[in-house]
């Protein structure tokens, strides 16, 4: 029977066999971005896993007494916002550990590179950025040390006693593989780890996978209608029930046997093309886009099985007598108990309000299925939503066109809904994922700093160490000679707390008048004052305070000369050569310390939240695409499908505009009622996921968001309008006749 399956398959005449391109067209659509996104999972584990090496100097890290240690200093320089990840190092021996990506450790006065580093140091001028990095280039460090291709790494060869007197500085004899229990300053990993951003990762990788299954499941019903009439005329010939079923799994199965492996070989086209997609921030090799055995296995067998099992429930309402009449049952009408599921989601969510897991697989663990609950129950509750609106549609109903299409919708709900079902999914994840990542970005919104701050290099610590104990006077000479620099101040150290009588945390910083006149977004003295006591904090503010006035204090500006200073303070005019040239000169001065600009300091949470955004970006760039395929696969089906009694309707005297205003209500109604519920649903969702995670109230989306679910909107009903003129094609009388 299997082998006379095959052959009706393929050799079923022209329409059998375009009906098995298009089944295995959809199919191969569906598994090369359901590979895609399985591939672009596991190049984030991939990134994570080939910077673990800078955490070797964790401090958390046990040591072994088998090799020579090395001298080892990691720590984080930057240019024009990007971050540059740096580790001197120093051997004490022939058998200290080398890093990955290296063939052997720098010497002294020497260093490697990443690529990306190495040619933004070609392009940039050496007092910009290259006079920071003592000798010469050595070679490139190799792939395997760096998350990705624009990774800036560098690795620096100096002596034992260089390094030995930097901050944090230590001794290592292993190179670190795994994640150190306490990662701070000494761990210089960035990869997509955390609690929010590992929870959040989850959360979008199911939201990308779930509308593709979805469509796969759609694409595998193309023409069912159709097959089923051809099934009817098989059982008039004698065929048993059980051998149409095993017809029609056969067919169902070959169709998308073979997408599986179209969709295998798209997949392998598109990796390149997926790579450069910052899916977090950063861009792939495309060596990282894999997948594992059991995915292959997984999608290889999963997606046939899936298409033989929506075969078997295609003809679970149709009975076909012996001779050859179809009869199609009229469906139970859905109850419901059919919103059980996504109040259990909500409800799933609002549970653990003031109850936040405090680890990131906890946190996974609560959330997670929250949010799946949530979509399930959307697709489980469409069905019903649907049915009632058709309902109260049809009471209301004032034309034809209306009524044809209510009662059609509140006879089969889960066909009107199947259509939409896609388009649901992806207003849902739009929903919940801008609404989150929009809030955090909105209670954020000061890392960025404000105008004045932006442009201002600092240098020195808040409790550490003074920069120096003499005074400057050179290097502030080679910094007023920087175009751009336009004032800068030395920040001594109050030692005896002289500035004022106030409990404080740490001493006030003293600063010449003069100096504060120049570095106005600090604040100003008062009339008179030659030296002002300001905290020590103002100069990390990120935004500025012009209007501050700071109490005098009583010590002379040749007294204060005498103190050491504790930090430097230089204004520019904000261009990226006067900043980058003054952080050169500080970091020559300084070694030890981190010249840094108000950007740099939120540099990591930006990191974060740049990679939030993306994830956004990537979530509204493929499930919407990937819901309008769907929809637009939905309603040619259905019109293919139903042919017959159109035809029919326009023999008995149907207009064409009224069949083509039916369709039209028929896919736009459970569109639009399921489109207001999936997105009461992400608000409700995204609030509850904030509130409880991050302590956070939900900040109204931006303009963009309501633009884009509306054009969304907009966009679905014109796939539905496009295909309205088949129907006068597909509906003439031939088709009456030949039904």
């Amino acid at each position: 029977m299997i082998a006379l399956a095959l052959r009706l398959a393929v050799s079923g005449g022209r329409a059998a066999v375009g009906r098995l391109v298009l089944i295995a067209a959809a199919v191969a659509l569906g598994v090369a971005l359901l590979l895609s996104t399985l591939a672009s999972t596991n190049a984030v584990g991939h990134q994570d896993d080939r910077q673990l090496w800078l955490a070797s100097g964790s401090a958390s890290r046990t040591q072994t007494a088998a090799v020579d240690p090395l001298w080892w200093w990691a720590h984080t320089d930057y240019y024009d916002g990007s971050a540059i990840a740096e580790v001197d190092v120093a051997a004490t021996g022939r058998t200290s550990p080398v890093p990955p990506g290296l063939t052997r450790l720098p010497a002294a006065g020497e260093y490697y590179a990443s690529p990306a580093l190495a040619t933004l140091l070609r392009a940039t001028p050496a007092d910009q950025l290259g006079d920071r990095f003592p000798g010469r280039l050595a070679g490139m460090i190799g792939e395997g040390a760096l998350a990705s291709p624009g990774t800036l790494v560098a690795v620096i060869g100096r002596t034992p006693d260089e390094v030995k007197r930097r901050p944090d500085a230590r001794t290592i004899t292993t190179i670190a593989d795994v994640m150190p229990p306490v990662c701070g300053d000494d761990c210089l990993v960035t990869g997509i780890r955390g609690d929010g951003l590992t929870l959040m990762f989850s959360v979008v990788a199911a939201a990308l996978v779930f509308p593709v299954l979805m469509f796969i499941g759609t694409a595998t019903r193309l023409s069912a209608a159709t097959r089923e009439q051809r099934y009817a005329a098989m059982r008039l010939v004698g065929a048993t029930p059980r051998q149409i079923a095993t017809i029609s799994t056969v067919e169902s199965t070959v169709a998308a046997g073979a997408g599986v492996v179209v969709g295998f070989g798209v997949f392998g086209a598109l990796r390149p093309l997926v790579a450069t997609i910052p899916f977090t921030g950063a861009r792939f090799f495309t060596a990282d886009l894999t997948l594992s055995a059991g995915q292959v296995i997984a999608v290889v067998l999963g997606v046939p099985v899936a298409a033989a099992l929506a075969a078997r429930v295609a003809l679970r309402r149709v009975i076909i007598s012996p001779l050859g009449i179809t009869r199609r049952a009229t469906p139970h009408p859905p109850r419901a108990w059919r919103l059980v599921v996504l109040a259990a989601g909500l409800g799933e969510l609002a549970f653990f309000l003031g109850r936040r897991p405090q680890t990131s697989n906890g946190q996974a663990a609560a959330y997670l299925p929250g949010f799946l609950l949530v979509m399930i129950g959307l697709v489980i509750a469409g069905p019903w939503l649907t049915m009632t609106a058709a309902r109260a549609s049809a009471h209301r109903a004032r034309r034809p066109a209306t009524l044809i299409a209510a009662r059609r919708l509140a006879d089969d709900p889960q066909a009107g809904f199947r259509a939409v079902s896609g388009l649901v999914l992806a207003l849902f994840v739009a929903t919940a994922t801008v609404s989150v990542i929009g809030t955090i970005n909105a209670r954020r919104a000061t890392l960025g700093g404000d105008a004045r701050t932006r442009t201002v290099v600092q240098d020195g610590e808040l409790d550490g160490a003074p920069l120096t104990s003499a005074n400057p006077d050179s290097l502030l000479a080679r910094l007023h000679a920087v175009p751009g620099v336009g004032g800068f101040a030395t920040i001594r150290a109050d030692l005896h707390r002289i500035g004022t009588a106030r409990p404080q945390v740490r001493p006030d910083g003293l600063v010449l008048c003069a100096e504060v006149a120049r570095t106005a977004m600090v604040g100003r003295c008062a009339p008179g004052a030659a030296v002002a006591a300001v905290p020590l904090d103002a100069f990390l503010n990120l935004t500025s305070s012009p209007a501050q006035e700071w109490p005098t204090a009583p010590i002379s500006a040749t007294e204060l000369t005498r103190l050491p200073v504790q930090m430097l303070y230089v204004a520019t005019d904000g261009s990226t050569a006067a900043l980058e040239r003054t952080r050169t000169l500080l970091t020559g001065a300084y070694p030890g310390n981190e010249a840094r600009t108000v950007g740099d300091w939120a540099a990591d949470q930006q990191r974060v939240l740049a990679g939030w955004r993306q994830l956004a970006n990537v979530v509204l760039a493929t499930t919407l695409p990937i819901a309008g395929c769907g929809l637009a696969v939905s309603v040619v089906t259905g019109l293919s499908d139903r042919r017959r009694p159109f035809a029919m309707l326009r023999l008995a005297g149907a207009p064409l505009p009224m069949l083509r205003r039916t369709i039209a209500i028929e896919s736009a109604l459970p569109l639009l009622a399921a489109a207001l519920l999936a997105i009461g649903a992400g608000f409700a969702a995204s609030a509850m996921f904030l509130r409880s995670q991050l302590d956070y109230g939900l900040v109204r989306p931006g303009a963009s968001y309501f633009v884009l679910a509306a054009g969304g909107m907009l966009l679905s009903l014109a796939i539905i309008a496009s295909t309205l003129p088949l129907l006068a094609r597909i509906t003439g009388a031939e088709s009456a006749r030949n039904g």
